[in-house]
């Protein structure tokens, strides 16, 4: 399997988590062209936009996937909403988040609600 199919199926295994824990899912792999976002969810009982990073590690032997959610990333994923709002012509509040996938059995490991 690719990188990306891994990918893929780690961000279908994430969304399902997260519509287990009450998210409303407005979109799977939000692109433009300047951008991208693995997932944006309505938070539960508010539906205040979350963008959620996910990271897939199939073995933890480097790190866990929520190692990788770098300052760098972090300042993507801030411009990537930014433009998600903008896009949107959303003015209220957000947040970032992330969800660690690992192993061959695509197991949620770590979910961090509010990384921003």
């Amino acid at each position: 399997m690719t990188n990306y199919a891994h990918g893929h199926e780690a961000e279908k295994v994430a969304a399902r988590y997260l519509r287990q824990h009450g998210y409303k899912l407005y979109a799977l792999n939000w692109r433009h062209r300047r951008a991208e976002i693995d997932i944006v969810a309505g938070a539960p009982g508010t539906g205040i936009p979350v963008f959620v990073e996910v990271k897939y590690r199939e073995s933890t032997n480097q790190g866990g996937g929520l190692d990788y959610i770098t300052p760098t990333k972090l300042r993507q994923m801030q411009f990537a909403a930014e433009l998600w709002t903008s896009t949107h012509r959303y003015n209220g509040d957000y947040s970032l988040a992330a969800v660690e996938v690992s192993g061959a059995d695509y197991a949620v490991t770590a979910f961090l609600d509010t990384i921003y």
